[in-house]
């Protein structure tokens, strides 16, 4: 099977805590993307958007639950699709970092590969439109 990898970079006049908070408010990251998510299951950790939290993008059988399997807060959020799904061996890496002109950073990456062959270019390219469009609402919900 193919391996896929969406990467983009975003730099915002918003501080890196505000823009770390949009992302990691189950939520709210539904909002950005345009799509209904909810916190279906707490993380252990202080913050329930943390480790081992699970959301779930989507409605009904149509969804898909994505747990978080590392978070740095203001710094990092990594994640995996844990449900049924056309992709497999996913991550998303999103990074928060301050420039040095005093701007906050997000670096978005995903990378999976396709089960079904020549799947994961559609699904790679449906992903990248999504999120891009997503990161351009970051200032209207910061």
């Amino acid at each position: 099977m193919a391996m896929y990898r969406i990467e983009i970079d975003e730099t915002f006049d918003i501080p890196r805590r505000k823009v770390f908070a949009l992302f990691a408010d189950h939520h709210r990251f539904g909002k950005l993307l345009g799509a209904p998510a909810k916190r279906i299951r707490d993380s252990h950790q202080a913050d329930p958007n943390g480790i081992g939290s699970v959301r779930k993008i989507g409605i009904g059988p149509v969804g898909l639950e994505e747990t978080v399997t590392n978070f740095e807060p203001d710094s990092l959020i990594e994640y995996t699709i844990t449900s049924m799904s056309p992709i497999r061996n996913h991550l998303g890496r999103i990074r928060f970092e301050d420039t040095s002109e005093g701007r906050t950073r997000v670096n978005y990456s995903i990378s999976f590969e396709d089960i079904v062959p020549f799947t994961g270019k559609v699904v790679s390219k449906a992903l990248e439109q999504r999120i891009r469009r997503g990161i351009k609402r970051v200032p209207l919900l910061s």
